[in-house]
């Protein structure tokens, strides 16, 4: 079987039509990645040497990307011996992904079209996960579906779910119309390299589209219970309507209240607060990103715009960290 080498000198063999990611995950080798469909671009890695062989369409890839030699993992398999410009995550190596069962807790109704899940394990059957990561929920009739966690890990093992309403959608029809207390699901993680890395630099900015806040919720909770003594956090949550914002961050976060800004592309004339997108309102009240790491959860179009922008703007590429909510392709 081919062999694969990372920058660090960690390497793993990959299978036939294995793809470079599926193999790292195999040998408890976690790659930056999030959708694994080729759509979102996370796993992007510079191709050293070797050959590959795409098996998924790299939607998640520019252009510019490609003439510079990028690939997805999520979307090659090894042809030949392969040479990666990436390292390992190794806080992710002792995580080990599992399928738990988990019954409905609470059921709570936070707008129209949002509602939060509140799950809970078996004691033996805990998941342990950090925050910002996502599971897969397995519900009825086996159909799946990807939601991140909205809180960090709790002494009482719950975890809680921000699940958007979408029309047609098979497993909304569950969730907004047959969902009880107790029903049992199953649950798949913990899943995704979206985490606080160790070395916070000056400024952190956490970025958020509609129920992109979930994840970052998680990591609002950690960053409460442990404030970074050197690192200034600011907070940009997008939405369409006023009517969107469907939690009070000032009460969430009440440490970060005077760093919280709110976003809505759609606004009514009576909204007094910023109008655009996130990541442009981000660019006019921020000016030096040198030192800087950013978090961004949500719409794809909003991450691929963030990434290019804050990039041009100076932003490290390597601490532009993100998690892309992309439809699923699943009925």
């Amino acid at each position: 079987m081919p062999s694969v080498i990372l920058s660090n000198q960690r390497n793993f063999s990959v299978s036939e039509g294995q793809t470079l990611l599926d193999g790292a995950l195999a040998a408890q080798c976690v790659l930056e990645y999030s959708c694994k469909t080729g759509r979102c671009g996370a796993c992007k890695a510079p191709l050293l040497d070797g050959q590959t062989e795409i098996v998924l369409d790299e939607i998640g890839l520019s252009a510019e990307d490609k003439a510079q030699g990028h690939v997805l993992t999520c979307c090659r398999t090894a042809k030949t011996d392969v040479k990666l410009g990436v390292e390992d995550l190794p806080e992710l190596a002792n995580l080990k992904i599992a399928t738990v069962p988990a019954k409905i807790d609470q059921i709570d109704h936070l707008a129209s079209d949002v509602v939060c899940i509140t799950l809970r394990t078996p004691p033996q059957s805990t998941l342990r996960f950090l925050p910002g990561q996502y599971v897969s929920v397995i519900g009825p009739g086996g159909l799946r579906r990807s939601y991140s966690l909205a809180n960090a890990p709790r002494a009482d093992g719950k975890l809680q779910l921000h699940i958007k309403k979408v029309e047609g959608g098979a497993l909304s029809a569950y969730w907004f119309g047959h969902a009880e207390v107790n029903d049992l699901l199953r649950l798949e993680g913990p899943l995704g390299t979206f985490f606080l890395r160790s070395q916070l630099p000056a400024h952190l900015l956490l970025l958020a589209t509609g129920t992109g806040i979930a994840p970052i919720l998680s990591l609002l909770q950690q960053l409460e219970a442990n404030p970074p003594s050197a690192t200034q956090v600011a907070l940009f949550w997008g939405n369409r309507h006023e009517q969107d914002i469907y939690l009070d961050l000032q009460q969430v976060a009440p440490n970060l209240a005077p760093h919280i800004t709110l976003v809505l592309s759609k606004p009514a004339d009576d909204w007094s607060g910023h109008r655009g997108h996130v990541q442009h309102t981000v660019m006019a009240q921020h000016s030096d990103f040198s030192n800087t790491a950013v978090y961004a959860c949500g719409s794809n179009a909003m991450i691929q715009s963030a990434r290019e922008s804050l990039v041009n703007a100076g932003l490290p590429a390597h601490r532009f960290y993100s998690d892309a909510f992309v439809s699923s392709s699943q009925p």
